[in-house]
């Protein structure tokens, strides 16, 4: 039992520019589009899967011209021959950010038969948060005549003792140096290795697996990519024979691996925002809270608030979302986002336009105890936690096809 696959692996050519190439996962500063105009003023017109992906920040702009654009411009970067094909394959990664900490991943395909975003269905790759329907289907209708897939979809496997990719960093030097580059934004430095040998890597990850309560991964980043890429291969089934359900490249996805005990992931609380919001939510706020789990609101008038929350961070974190949710069916002019880091928080709240937001300051949990509250809980709250800041989330880079 292992969904585990080799795959082949799409990179762009020696001709393309590399920093202009790869860029930031789509569901990144939704509230600071400055971000993404000043990407867009980097990269221009060159290759980059910047044209590959909708920016989480532009949602609700131009839908289904950009949807268009997109698969048309997936099938432009084939037809001019822009990519070189590696077969059977995974790639190591190693990413070092600005702060001189670094994460080690490995690039490889999972079949999505052996995944489930329902909250308690046993699945050797279960999603982390809960799912939120509403938010497939437009991820479904980009994946559903997209014939190439870039993932931002990070697994997270619980590695304590065997330690499959420092053992495999170790030996670098004996696999071919695919990359290695400045990645644009101050998103850091990555560097890849193509690794063709494959069975022993497979082998590991299996051994990993409890008797007891079979879980080979959980999603770190891009639960809801995963769960469009279920949602299409499910729609795709309905059509083919079952013979052809054996091998069609929509059965399986292209994610990265990452140990949980890697000693440069840190998990990070996603914070909230809310706009246009009134007087009665704060009163609201500190009448469901208690405890000693202090957490903090803030906004630009009344500056930083505390909030007492429970002591266990899962179900404070579960208070406070259920309480924003029933704020917002109340309150319907009222919008929503989620922040990363504190300090972006606070600058959004202090921007002029943004006088009646209010943003959440969220508790942090533990990396140590994730698989385990799977294990006990199902699927968590939504954005429970992140792995790292906004700055360091995966950028898309490899691709694979799917059509």
């Amino acid at each position: 039992m292992n969904c585990v696959q080799k795959t082949n692996i799409l990179l762009p050519n020696k001709n393309i520019d590399l920093k202009r190439w790869a860029v930031i996962a789509c569901d990144q500063f939704t509230s600071q589009k400055e971000y993404w105009y000043q990407l867009e003023s980097y990269i221009k017109d060159a290759p980059s899967t910047l044209h590959l992906i909708y920016p989480e920040a532009f949602l609700n702009e131009n839908y289904h011209q950009r949807i268009e654009k997109i698969h048309q411009t997936m099938k432009n970067y084939l037809h001019e021959h822009i990519f070189d094909e590696l077969e059977s394959c995974m790639i190591l990664i190693k990413r070092t950010m600005k702060n001189g900490k670094s994460i080690l991943g490995i690039v490889l395909s999972v079949d999505l038969e052996m995944y489930s975003y329902e909250k308690n269905k046993p699945a050797l790759i279960r999603a982390t948060e809960e799912t939120v329907l509403e938010r497939i289907p437009p991820r479904v209708e980009i994946r559903k005549n997209a014939s190439l897939e870039f993932p931002h979809v990070v697994l997270l496997m619980n590695d304590q003792k065997e330690h499959i990719l420092e053992k495999l960093y170790q030996k670098k030097n004996q696999f071919p140096l695919l990359y290695q580059f400045e990645l644009n934004m101050d998103g850091g430095f990555i560097e890849g290795y193509k690794i063709n040998d494959c069975d022993e890597i497979i082998d590991s990850f299996r051994k990993l697996i409890p008797k007891d309560d079979p879980l080979q991964f959980v999603v770190g980043d891009g639960n809801h990519s995963l769960a469009s890429a279920k949602a299409h291969w499910e729609n795709i089934k309905k059509v083919i024979s079952k013979e052809e359900t054996l091998h069609h490249p929509a059965r399986y996805a292209l994610v990265e691996v990452e140990n949980i005990y890697d000693d440069g992931l840190r998990f990070e609380a996603i914070h909230r925002v809310l706009f246009h919001v009134q007087n009665d939510f704060m009163k609201g706020l500190k009448n469901i809270c208690k405890g000693n789990h202090h957490s903090y609101a803030y906004n630009a008038i009344l500056g930083k608030e505390e909030i007492k929350l429970l002591d266990d961070s899962i179900e404070s974190i579960r208070l406070l979302q259920n309480y924003i949710d029933d704020y917002l069916e109340l309150h319907k002019d009222v919008k929503m986002d989620y922040v990363h880091d504190e300090e972006a928080l606070i600058e959004i709240c202090n921007r002029p336009e943004n006088k009646d937001a209010i943003g959440i300051i969220f508790p942090a949990i533990k990396k140590e105890e994730l698989f385990t509250m799977i294990q006990k809980h199902g699927s968590l709250p939504r954005k429970s936690f992140s792995m790292g800041k906004a700055i360091e989330k995966r950028y898309y880079l490899e691709g694979r096809k799917i059509m």
